[in-house]
């Protein structure tokens, strides 16, 4: 996880540099810029040009990798013509990296990056999009970048859009982004969301032929738990410990112990980070949970202090005083900070299953009118900046990367494909969510923890309560926007 940000116009090189420091958060090992050339491992506070630019990229560094056949590495990276600047995870990197290498590209390639970038090269014939087109459609990841041929700037990402990506224009500028406040550091006030699977090709959208969440087929139930372990298992590639958030609930238990199947027969080690207020529901799960698991657990104890100190940046971070997203990005920014605090930059979340399998209550109502489906197509339509978004901006305040296995591309087809009453099997059906909770007792979770009642974070930790009750009848919290 990093964070990429770029300008196109009349561009002075301080501006790029103020667009790198408030986003520096999401990346603290390393910063660089494109300007005329590229610079990299500069100091920000430092680095001075009065010059003016027709484009300038920017980089800020999250360094996760460190291995002798995958680094990273600076950027932004280059060849040719064409420079990028990626912020993300490929997750078949190895399978892209034999790939360049059969097609004749004579470099050692060690970074997500530079793989990206060689493989829009194989398929750039003088047309920019359908390079792009072809290497995303080959590239198993979780992305947003930036690429200019001399001529041509084209923003992408991902399929679901798990990595954030803004843009902006006005009268002598055009911008980009990882964060919105990098974009209003510079001046920009209208600014929107490049969505899933779209690419913005000289500032004009370009939707996706046909968007993941509109795929129809016959889904295969038999196929989803071997998708799942498939999809945890290629998140962890490179890496030697992990956190996960953890409520003590289906899906985040479900992932842990996906994990600790994993760490059986490779060196993971696994540490759970729970939130809540002294006797809330999800600390009592949480603390149950480890113990079947037997896996270590950390606690993060909220007291009306906290959150009243946490509460600015929060609000700042994920752009809205909604206190139902307030109180589930506070449960991220204090999972994370833990998790920061023990060295990790990685971090696993069960995001996406409620989504997916037909968790909210709501969505019984939905399975009555038989337009469940349907609905969970919207929903995870929509997740980009309902959840994600916010879940994104309140991690990279620790500079923690979240990973999310429910996400997967392929999963994601696949279960959109199961029939509903594998996901919901009566209008009565309180605990919903059956094929996920069953497929979970049977990877071995006990009852209590497979079938334990769906819990909004915000509720289940006691934030929601003490920021009603404490907090927000003598604080008006917009005014952190």
């Amino acid at each position: 996880m990093c964070s990429i940000v770029g300008l196109q116009g009349n561009v002075k090189a301080d501006d790029i540099v103020k667009m790198l420091k408030t986003s520096k958060n999401r990346g603290p090992d390393s910063s660089g810029l494109f300007l005329d050339k590229i610079y990299t491992d500069i100091d920000l506070d430092e680095f001075s040009d009065d010059n003016e630019y027709s484009i300038a990229f920017g980089h800020n560094l999250l360094s996760i990798y460190d291995l002798n056949d995958r680094v990273s590495e600076p950027q932004p990276v280059s060849n040719g013509n064409l420079t990028l600047v990626f912020n993300g995870e490929i997750y078949n990197f190895k399978t892209i990296t034999n790939l360049l290498s059969r097609v004749g590209v004579q470099k050692e390639i060690l970074s997500d990056a530079e793989a990206l970038l060689y493989l829009i090269d194989c398929y750039n014939k003088d047309d920019l999009i359908k390079a792009i087109q072809m290497a995303t459609r080959l590239a198993d990841g979780d992305y947003a970048f930036a690429v200019w041929d001399g001529e041509n700037l084209a923003l992408a990402r991902d399929p679901l859009g798990v990595k954030p990506l803004f843009y902006a224009q006005n009268d002598d500028l055009k911008g980009f982004a990882s964060s919105k406040q990098s974009l209003k550091e510079v001046g920009f006030d209208e600014i929107e969301t490049l969505k899933p699977e779209h690419i913005l090709f000289n500032w004009n959208d370009i939707a996706p032929a046909q968007p993941i969440y509109e795929k129809v087929f016959e889904g295969d139930v038999a196929k989803i738990d071997k998708m799942l372990k498939l999809s945890v298992s290629k998140r962890i590639d490179g890496l030697s410990e992990v956190g996960v958030i953890f409520s003590g609930g289906l899906d985040s238990s479900y992932i842990a112990l996906l994990l600790k199947e994993i760490s059986e027969n490779i060196p993971l080690k696994i540490t759970l980070y729970a939130v809540g207020a002294e006797g809330s529901k999800d600390v009592e799960a949480a603390i149950y949970a480890s113990k079947f698991l037997n896996l270590e657990l950390k606690i993060c104890e909220v007291t009306e202090d906290m959150l009243r100190e946490a509460l600015p940046e929060v609000v700042r971070a994920i752009g809205d005083d909604n206190l139902m997203k307030v109180g589930v990005g506070l449960t991220t920014y204090l999972a994370t900070k833990m998790v920061a605090e023990d060295g990790l930059k990685v971090a696993f979340s069960g995001q996406g299953a409620d989504e997916l399998f037909g968790g909210y209550k709501r969505y019984l109502q939905s399975f009555v009118d038989g337009t469940l489906n349907y609905d969970l197509r919207v929903d995870m339509s929509n997740m980009y900046h309902v959840n994600l978004e916010r879940d994104d901006a309140c991690s990279m305040l620790n500079a923690v990367e979240l990973r999310l296995p429910f996400l997967d591309k392929n999963l994601v087809e696949l279960v959109l494909n199961i029939p509903d009453n594998k996901k919901i099997v009566s209008m009565h059906d309180d605990m919903r969510k059956s094929i996920l909770r069953k497929l979970a007792f049977e990877e071995g979770l006990d009852y209590e923890i497979a079938y334990r009642p769906k819990k909004a974070a915000q509720y289940g930790t006691g934030i929601d309560k003490i920021l009603r009750k404490k907090i927000i009848k003598g604080t008006d919290i917009s005014q952190y926007l």
